[in-house]
């Protein structure tokens, strides 16, 4: 890994740590005064989801534009130019530190092994694209999901604030988190894996080694898997918001219970 991805890294984590514990506060207590007023594990949360938001918009945009706009990227998936790939990736990986920290330092009241998995497998496919510069194409692929993020997030927020989930804005935000998700998680899987096979047996994929080989394929099937039932607890979700919303009542109480549903990064 060179330098300049370790800055970043490091810069990352730092700064994220800082937007936690010091810019989330005072912004969330100017603009939201029922922020003061929450216990403390949920400011924890609060403050970790702002900064899930904040990390989610940074890298899903850069994420958006170097498919757009990086042709190097795009017309070499395995072994394109990686610069503005690294650079995303490294964001990212900073994030996903700072955040094992925060789970493990809360554990008791934020600790859940889906995040560890989903953390662990990230870094470990990332790390060869920091270290190697390898899949520069696909790394970047798998960041498109975080555009869900604020969605999922914002509905952690309402529920926070107790907004009714009969709400216009709860419900219409539910909606939303559903399709997005669906759309940047599940819907992408068909033609990310039509790329993915395409690339076996080709001289750029030999050229990786066993080592990049199973990592990509691994913590790629590990993420679709986590994302599948993730989905599937928001469809759940949203169903009975929907059915709470027309008046009719849900075979099972507790709308929209989807405790931990992933407000991070693949």
């Amino acid at each position: 890994m060179e330098t300049r991805e370790l800055t970043v890294v490091a810069g990352s984590f730092v700064g994220f740590q800082l937007l936690f514990s010091v810019a989330s506060p005072l912004f969330s207590s100017t603009f939201t005064p029922s922020y003061d007023r929450l216990p403390p594990t949920k400011l924890t949360e609060w403050n970790s989801r702002l900064v899930s938001t904040v990390h989610a918009l940074i890298v899903g945009l850069f994420c958006l534009y170097i498919l757009w706009f990086d042709d190097a990227v795009n017309a070499d998936p395995v072994w394109g130019e990686p610069g503005l790939v690294k650079l995303n990736v490294a964001i990212t990986c900073g994030y996903l530190l700072y955040d094992l920290v925060l789970l493990a330092t809360n554990w008791s009241t934020m600790g859940d092994s889906f995040f560890v998995c989903h953390h662990l497998a990230a870094l470990y496919a990332y790390g060869y694209v920091l270290s190697r510069g390898v899949l520069p194409y696909f790394a970047n692929f798998r960041l498109i999901s975080e555009l869900s993020t604020p969605f999922v997030n914002q509905r952690w927020f309402y529920e926070v604030l107790k907004y009714p989930r009969s709400d216009r804005l709860v419900v219409a935000n539910g909606m939303a988190m559903a399709v997005v998700f669906f759309m940047v998680r599940i819907f992408v899987m068909p033609p990310y894996w039509a790329r993915v096979f395409a690339t076996f047996g080709t001289e750029a994929f030999e050229r990786l080694g066993i080592g990049a080989q199973v990592a990509w394929i691994t913590s790629c099937i590990a993420l679709d898997i986590l994302n599948t039932i993730w989905m599937y607890k928001i469809a759940r979700g949203c169903y009975k918001v929907m059915m709470g919303a027309s008046g009719r009542k849900p075979k099972e109480v507790s709308p929209l219970k989807q405790n931990h549903v992933n407000n991070h990064t693949d």
